[in-house]
């Protein structure tokens, strides 16, 4: 059986062509998908609302002639007393560090790893296919040979992995029939970069 892991179907996304990207452009559609990041992108705004509405009420109560809050002033005087070689400087300049570069990756890779790029039919649509849709595909395609008890397959991006039981008929001959029943169905996805195909075929455990 496969793992779909959250099956999805094809994702046509609407995209207005550039100069350099119509249908006839070379590598036209190649790239992946860009993820939208709103759950990294919501998280940093909440934190900086908050901050900035601490301090901004902080700074407009001192302004209304009442004293500063003791967590402004405490931070003040830590930040003037500290070296700059004390641990707790070091840490905190690290997690900050560690987390800028982590924003810095976000906004530097497309992610939505799970959807494989399309090849163009119409140079305003992009389409995308779920790899787990993917998956049942294969592993559909794949249970109509005969002898094929059954099959396990897991997509990744560049290669598709197929596990095979094979109940009667020689090993060998199952692995051909699979191998070109699944070439077929590979090339029948429309992606833009066929998925590499592995097939392992073996007999079922004996039963003790």
């Amino acid at each position: 059986m496969s793992e779909p892991g959250g099956l999805q179907g094809t994702v046509p996304v609407l995209e207005k062509p550039t100069q350099d990207d119509g249908p006839g452009a070379p590598g036209s559609a190649e790239h992946r998908f860009w993820s939208a990041r709103r759950v990294p992108a919501g998280v940093v705004a909440a934190l900086l609302l908050v901050v900035a509405g601490a301090f901004l009420y902080d700074v407009a109560a001192v302004r209304a002639h009442r004293s500063a809050s003791a967590w402004r002033s405490g931070l003040a005087r830590q930040l003037a007393e500290r070296p700059l070689d004390d641990i707790w400087v070091l840490v905190g300049a690290g997690v900050v560090a560690a987390l800028g570069l982590w924003l810095i990756l976000l906004a530097a890779t497309p992610g939505l790893r799970d959807l494989l790029p399309m090849r163009r039919t119409h140079p305003d649509v992009r389409a995308g296919l779920h790899r787990g849709a993917a998956s049942l595909v294969l592993r559909d395609r794949a249970m109509e040979v005969a002898g094929v008890q059954s099959v396990r397959v897991r997509t990744g991006r560049r290669r598709a992995d197929v596990r095979a039981l094979s109940h009667f008929r020689d090993l060998e001959d199952v692995r051909a029939d699979l191998d070109a029943v699944l070439d077929d169905a590979i090339r029948g996805l429309g992606l833009v970069r066929p998925l590499t195909l592995t097939v392992h075929v073996r007999r079922p455990a004996k039963k003790r």
